[in-house]
């Protein structure tokens, strides 16, 4: 221990004694300028995901917040109408709603059966329309929901992917400049922290570049996805409410 103890203190001596050559800087854009071509590769890249990255995080918290006030008024239209041709006018208006696309395949599905209806024989009343199948309308009703729910999915599957490989694209950056720094310390022959430290410093600037990208991914992705399993679970009770009316007036 007193060894070691010795060892570091004459290299602090040596540190202070020793004058830093001229023009060196551990500012981040000189370490950058300064970066060998493999880390100048490895930051453009995580730079790329992180620009792509944020451009989904904005969009999408937008779309959601845009598709969340949809619903709601969606959902206001829908229990006060009386009849489903009613809320089908303001589908329009509001399709920005996942809502929409359910409503609007059930309707589909529904107007299809009832339009099957055979013809009222003149000598008698009317005949009731009713559904042949209120499977059908719930297949329907499924089939869309999974639409819907794959739209609100689209693109936040490229933050999982950034936040899992953007720490390794630092790390590989940041082992390649040690491996540099290394040579370096080998062709001069010098251990001076003068001469270490600007390689190790840039070096460090990977990982730390592949940590900005990775950590909003993550954090983006988790918010993101339980948004959209907020979503998923407002269409399944859209659709057994679809499907309580549907059961109440056409069978």
């Amino acid at each position: 221990m007193r060894t070691l103890g010795g060892q570091l203190l004459v290299l602090l001596l040596q540190a202070e004694g020793q004058a830093v050559p001229e023009g060196t800087s551990t500012s981040i854009i000189k370490l950058i300028v300064d970066s060998s071509a493999i880390s100048k590769v490895v930051l453009l890249i995580l730079a790329l995901f992180s620009i792509v990255s944020w451009s989904i995080i904005l969009y999408k918290l937008w779309a959601f917040q845009r598709s969340l006030r949809h619903s709601t008024s969606f959902l206001d239209v829908f229990r006060r109408s009386n009849k489903f041709s009613e809320v089908q006018a303001v589908c329009r208006s509001l399709g920005d709603s996942p809502l929409v696309g359910l409503f609007q395949s059930g309707y589909t599905e529904l107007t299809a059966q009832l339009r099957q209806v055979p013809p009222a024989d003149p000598s008698h009343a009317v005949p009731r329309p009713t559904l042949k199948s209120l499977t059908a309308v719930d297949r329907a009703l499924m089939r869309a929901s999974i639409v819907e729910v794959n739209k609100l999915e689209k693109r936040i599957s490229f933050l999982a992917t950034t936040a899992s490989i953007s720490p390794f694209i630092g790390l590989f950056g940041t082992v390649w400049g040690i491996m540099a720094a290394f040579q370096g310390i080998g062709q001069t022959g010098s251990t001076n922290l003068g001469v270490v430290a600007p390689g190790i410093a840039e070096a460090l600037v990977a990982t730390a570049a592949g940590l900005f990208a990775a950590i909003p991914a993550v954090y983006f992705y988790n918010q993101l996805s339980n948004r959209v399993k907020l979503f998923a679970s407002e269409m399944d009770d859209f659709a057994m409410e679809f499907l309580n009316i549907a059961e109440r007036n056409f069978t």
